[in-house]
Order: structure tokens, then C-alpha cells, then sequence
């Protein structure tokens, strides 16, 4: 779908230029299109397809949301790229014949889905994923037996990055049904840490149903199943499940489970360098994030305690775009209990700023909104902005 030339994208994209303080030239160079085509897109004079908008967008670091006119345009991309999912994924068995690239390149074209959900990029994920599943699928059938494990693995991550865009987006049936087959996958990467981190993601069907207690049953059992060993990539995998068994004991009511689980995650978390784990984020940083979530999850009788993990930190710039997006919005909602609205409001701007359309469809920062408009006690306008931008009500 192209954009209209004359919805004011090419003002953004040239506005967003200058502030990168790059010539035209250079722009044109880093996303690899024309100089010519981008004169004519800033002036208005043409429109910017799909691709061009991201090729412009990766080259200024900027998510291509912020660059169109309207920001339901992403939600409305995405939500158009569910029916594809959903017929993706009712022949994940039998998928129809098709090409198959060189395994080199399905991790290529893997690990760029995966950098995109870290980056909450949902709309190049739901442009991109059903093919690349659908060529997956078919991969793990026709590959040698000797691969098979392998493109099992890459499976795996494909769907937990559709699964990112189902979640997000309240397609909830979609999530689960993701999550399923994922289940069914896991096995055949023949790959323990591969378990892992489905257990990891199958936590969002027990939030969605607020089955919590259950949940963290689930990942207790995950945690034993992960190898005892040393090595950092399965020191990893159990503080992410400690990790994420301390924000569900947490929302569950189980203050002293969180505690312990959060103990346990940071104990792991200063044995390893923060980095992406099989698609998970873990080490101290992540864990200091969790630190703040746990204490948001317990309830506003916590939010001093949220506020002092806090205190005079920002996640840093190395940390994934949806993570630190997220911990702007925890963050906020402790703000909001502690009776700092302005604050509170500045967190949610700041997440949006860093992962738009993550902030965007976050329940929490439309809940948020919509009580910091009552109040009625910070920037009148900026709120109101923000408030018809994230779809708040009431």
C-alpha cells in the first residue's frame, strides 16, 4: 500500500533528517533509493511505498510510525495482516509448496524478525512473517534429517515473533493458538533452552486469563527442566523464567514467591553479560527492570518500592527498544499510585518516543491516560494529543 503523496510524510521524513543532520545525499545513500526519489518524496511530489518508508526509517534508527501522518496507520497494517497469520497458521502442518532458501538465509531472514520484535517493529513483522512461516513450515519437511533440529529452532522464534504482534494487538485466540504450536515445534529442535524459551512465552496465555497462580506453577516446572549447568546461555534461560515467575508470582498476590524468584533471577543475572538469549533479554539490567515490574505487579501498596529500584536509573540504550519502552510504562503507573501525574506523563512519553507502536497498544498507558485526564492535573493539551494517539477512553 503506498502513501499518499500528500498526507505530509515527506515534511516528517525531512524534519526527521535534519534532526539526524544528514544532507539528502547521505539519507539517500543509507536507505539505498535514489537521491531524485527522495528529493521528490520531501517536497511532496510522489508518495513512499511500504518498503521505500522502511528503508528511510532504518536508515534515520526511527521506527516508520512516527514518519506517517496518522498513527492508527500501524494498527490498521497490522490488524489487515492477521487473516494471513491465522491461514499460515491452520497449515503449519501441510503447508502448499513453494520455494525454500539455503538455511544461511532462513537465519538471516529469522534473525531480522527476532531484531524487529525486540524493537517492536509490529508492522515489518506482520508484513514479513506469514511467508517466511509458511517457508519454514515446508523447510522442516523437506529438509535433511541431519537440519531438521536447526529449522525446528528457527520455527520457533518465527512464531514467537508473530505471536509478539498477535499479543500486542489483543488477538488473543491468535496468540494462544501460536503459542500452541510452538509447543509442538519445541521438541523437534531437540534443544532444551529452545523448551525454555516457550515455556517463557507461554506465560502470556496465564496473564490473559489471569490465571496466575497456575502460571507460575508452569514456570517453576520450566526452571527444573532447563540443564543445571554452567554454561551462560542455560544460566540465562533460568533467570529469564525467574524473571518471569517473579512478575507473575507477583500478580498472583505472592509477595515472598516474587521476592524469592526475583533473588534468584539477579543472583544469575551477575553471572552473565546483558545480552539476547534465545530471543529473551537477561542480565542486570533486564533484571533491575524486573525489579520495578515486580513491585507494580504486587499493587499500588508497592509503588514507593518500584520508585526506589527506579531512582536515578534509565535502562540503556543497548537494552531492546520493547523492554526499555516497558519499563517507562511500569514506571509510570507507579508514578501515577505515588500521586506524581507529571511524571507519570513524562514516562509515558517517553516510552512512546523510544517504542511507539509497543506504547501504543500497552493497555496499561491507555488506563493510564485516561486517569491522568481526569485528574485534569498535567499539560491539558499534550495529554489530550496523547490520549486520542493511544485510543484512552474516559
Amino acid at each position: 500500500m503506498a502513501v499518499d503523496a500528500h498526507t505530509g510524510v515527506g515534511k516528517r521524513i525531512a524534519y526527521r533528517r535534519r534532526i539526524a543532520r544528514l544532507t539528502q545525499q547521505q539519507l539517500a545513500d543509507a536507505a539505498q533509493i535514489h537521491l531524485g526519489t527522495l528529493r521528490k518524496i520531501e517536497r511532496g511530489a510522489r508518495g513512499a511505498g511500504d518498503a521505500v518508508l522502511e528503508s528511510i526509517a532504518a536508515a534515520l534508527g526511527v521506527d516508520p510510525s512516527v514518519l506517517l501522518p496518522r498513527y492508527d496507520r500501524a494498527e490498521d497494517r497490522v490488524n489487515q495482516a492477521m487473516p494471513a497469520l491465522s491461514a499460515v497458521l491452520a497449515t503449519y502442518e501441510m503447508p502448499d509448496d513453494g520455494p525454500v532458501r539455503s538455511l544461511a538465509d532462513l537465519r538471516t531472514a529469522v534473525s531480522q524478525a527476532e531484531t524487529w520484535r525486540l524493537g517492536a517493529e509490529y508492522v515489518r513483522i506482520s508484513r514479513q512473517l506469514p511467508l517466511l512461516l509458511a517457508e519454514l513450515s515446508r523447510a522442516l519437511r523437506c529438509v535433511p534429517e541431519g537440519e531438521r533440529g536447526t529449522v525446528a529452532g528457527l520455527l520457533v522464534r518465527a512464531y514467537r515473533a508473530a505471536d509478539a504482534v498477535a499479543y500486542k494487538y489483543g488477538a488473543l485466540d491468535l496468540s494462544a493458538r501460536l503459542i500452541e504450536v510452538m509447543r509442538w515445534v519445541s521438541p523437534q529442535a531437540e534443544d532444551p533452552l529452545v523448551n525454555a524459551s516457550v515455556a517463557y512465552v507461554r506465560t502470556e496465555t496465564f496473564f490473559a486469563a489471569r490465571a496466575h497462580h497456575a502460571g507460575l506453577r508452569a514456570l517453576e516446572q520450566a526452571v527444573d527442566a532447563v540443564p543445571a549447568t554452567g554454561r551462560t546461555a542455560a544460566l540465562a534461560a533460568r533467570g529469564a523464567l525467574h524473571m518471569r515467575a517473579a512478575v507473575i508470582a507477583g500478580r498472583a498476590g505472592r509477595a515472598d514467591a516474587a521476592g524469592t524468584h526475583l533473588e534468584l533471577a539477579r543472583a544469575l543475572g551477575d553471572r552473565v553479560p546483558e545480552s539476547v538469549y534465545r530471543g529473551t533479554a537477561f542480565g542486570p539490567d533486564s533484571v533491575r527492570i524486573h525489579e520495578v515490574s515486580v513491585a507494580v505487579s504486587l499493587g499500588d501498596s508497592h509503588a514507593q518500592r518500584a520508585l526506589e529500584a527506579a531512582a536515578g536509573w534509565q535502562p540503556p540504550l543497548s537494552l531492546p527498544a520493547e523492554r526499555r519502552s516497558g519499563f517507562y510504562i511500569e514506571l509510570a503507573r507507579a508514578q501515577l499510585w505515588a500521586g506524581r501525574p507529571d511524571q507519570a506523563f513524562a514516562s509515558l512519553k517517553r516510552a512512546r518516543s523510544i517504542a511507539p507502536q509497543h506504547a501504543r497498544e500497552h493497555q496499561w498507558v491507555r488506563q493510564d491516560a485516561a486517569t491522568l485526564r481526569r485528574l485534569k492535573r498535567t499539560d491539558a493539551e499534550s495529554l489530550t494529543h496523547f490520549a486520542a494517539w493511544c485510543h484512552a477512553t474516559g
